[in-house]
């Protein structure tokens, strides 16, 4: 393999000539026998597609090592000095009315949003759970106006009801059915006692009664003590006092009555209802009940420990807390820009991001969780750690927040109102993940020592065979 480096020339004519050293000779690293001096075998021709296998396969993964870069993660100090944090959610009520659902934040530095609800889009939902329509922002709840009644009208009424002789009629759960059998149609007032809007909705109410009387309006009147009946409420699942409903041939006409509480306002809500019964309008009026809703948006939050509260709300209501049913599903609850949403995105459609560890992706853990409650006063509180994570991408990094995430199931007090919580807290380290680096030469190495490697290797095997079984040439 290794020729000589120098020989003998002739300087002269003739075989008298001085003879003298060759300065270079043949310097050859590769040196060739004769073709006739070759012997070809079957054995050699076996093992010569084995090696051309082998040296192909082994390029092929050292290509794709070499492409196919592995992550290293680091732990350090967040430097991350952005103040604020957006919040993104997208969370479906079951069993709570939109004009109901209240969204409220809290952080550690005092800083109180209370019923952002103003920021936020709410959908209804149908009976099978899916978006029925858009509700809207309700950028402020609108308040409902009382009628003002005097001392001497008040004290009056107070009289007939020490006498018996209110017009409204008290409803419980052994006269009701009889009271639909005979009106066909059906005005009730489900309050609560201790409800401040039920005690100044009381004498309007009464009065109301009294002239659906004086004019004879063919509708009866009723009320209905929540507190005394309680069963009667459940079954009618009243979630708000006081909850103004109106019946038809003893079926509930939806939605419930949101107007003024005036006499005018009620006895123009009364006989329009009238009006469209006689006209048999309802078929084409009557919503279904169906009090599920869809609340999603995002939020400007400071980056410090914070928590949204979801829960029923309204400031024209008293809520039953009794009837408060939180059952839910997260479909989307993360934190971060567009940007980083879209790169966490990335990460799981990519094929360089296969070498990012899956626990590095747990940007949405409680994405498409469904959190029943089967019985009330219960609601889940959601506990979350958030960790910035800076993952490289092309020519540069970007930041992607992971959460660690964990449910618990809180029971509350009978009157105590339930509230679905989101609580987080940021973590005070940072992951950096980073690349491994290597070199074009390195690869280029590693090439020439998979493929020489082979041909060394397979060649003493070739010749062990060859020594042992003795192949004929041919």
């Amino acid at each position: 393999m290794y020729g000589d480096i120098s020989g003998y020339q002739s300087t002269g004519g003739g075989g008298g000539g001085r003879r003298r050293p060759q300065v270079i000779g043949t310097a050859d690293f590769y040196r060739r026998l004769p073709s006739e001096m070759k012997e070809s075998t079957k054995i050699g021709i076996i093992m010569s597609f084995i090696a051309l296998f082998v040296m192909i396969v082994l390029f092929v993964f050292e290509t794709y090592a070499f492409l196919y870069r592995g992550i290293n993660s680091n732990i350090a100090i967040d430097v991350n000095s952005e103040q604020l944090l957006q919040v993104n959610f997208n969370v479906t009520l079951y069993d709570v009315h939109c004009e109901f659902v209240s969204v409220d934040v809290w952080d550690t530095l005092g800083t109180n949003m209370q019923n952002v609800t103003k920021d936020i889009n709410k959908w209804n939902l149908n009976q099978e759970g899916s978006v029925e329509k858009f509700h809207g922002r309700n950028h402020q709840q609108q308040k409902i106006s009382h009628e003002h009644h005097s001392p001497q009208e008040l004290q009056k009424q107070q009289q007939m009801r020490e006498e018996g002789l209110l017009a409204a009629v008290d409803l419980t759960s052994e006269n009701i059915e009889d009271f639909h059998s005979k009106n066909e149609l059906v005005f009730i007032d489900f309050f609560a006692p201790w409800c401040v809007w039920c005690q100044r909705l009381a004498p309007t109410w009464e009065k109301f009664a009294q002239e659906v009387n004086w004019q004879h309006l063919d509708v009866g009147i009723g009320k209905v003590d929540c507190v005394a009946h309680d069963d009667l409420c459940k079954e009618e699942r009243i979630m708000a006092f006081p909850t103004l409903r109106w019946y038809q041939e003893g079926k509930a006409i939806m939605p419930d009555y949101k107007g003024d509480r005036s006499v005018g306002d009620l006895l123009e809500y009364a006989k329009k209802k009238i009006d469209a019964y006689e006209d048999d309008e309802y078929g084409d009026d009557e919503e279904e009940h169906h009090p599920g809703c869809l609340v999603a948006g995002h939020l400007m939050v400071n980056r410090v420990p914070s928590h949204i509260r979801m829960e029923a709300k309204s400031v024209n209501h008293e809520l039953n807390s009794m009837m408060t049913n939180l059952t839910h599903r997260v479909n989307d609850f993360s934190f971060g820009t567009p940007e980083g949403l879209f790169m966490s995105q990335l990460l799981h459609v990519l094929p360089f991001a296969n070498a990012i560890p899956e626990a590095e992706k747990r940007s949405n853990p409680l994405k498409g969780k469904f959190y029943p409650t089967y019985h009330f006063h219960q609601a889940f509180h959601h506990h979350m750690k958030v960790i910035s994570t800076h993952v490289p991408f092309l020519f540069s990094s970007g930041l992607v927040y992971q959460v660690l995430a964990e449910s618990q199931l809180v029971i509350y007090e009978e009157m105590e109102m339930p509230e679905i919580k989101f609580i987080w807290d940021m973590s005070p380290m940072s992951v950096y993940l980073e690349e491994e680096d290597r070199y074009w030469y390195d690869y280029v190495t590693s090439l020439f020592a998979i493929i020489g490697g082979t041909y060394t290797t397979l060649g003493l095997i070739n010749k062990v065979i060859l020594k042992i079984f003795k192949p004929r040439a041919y």
